[in-house]
């Protein structure tokens, strides 16, 4: 299993959420120019080869506050964008 991700964490006790952004602090769907990604996702197998990660999904515990979608086409090969704002109007 390889894992790939990101963090916030806000260590104060009111528990609202931090403001910090994540990536560009711009959410997935609002796509290429605008969303951080990564394209062209390769692994290095046990034969020291690349290849193209299989099954690969995506979890996101607050996706009013960061979210991420992954594809797959021929010219991106295997990608994903990610990112979000943090704290705002639907992310309390």
């Amino acid at each position: 299993m390889i894992e790939w991700g990101g963090e916030v964490v806000n260590s104060e006790p009111d528990g609202t959420h931090t403001s910090t952004q994540m990536g560009s602090g711009h959410f997935p769907e609002e796509g290429f120019s605008k969303a951080s990604y990564f394209k062209n996702v390769q692994v290095v197998d046990s034969s020291n080869q690349l290849s193209a990660p299989k099954g690969v999904g995506t979890f996101t515990e607050q996706s009013n506050c960061y979210d991420v979608q992954n594809g797959n086409n021929g010219d991106w090969g295997t990608y994903f964008y990610y990112g979000g704002p943090g704290k705002n109007s639907n992310c309390p």
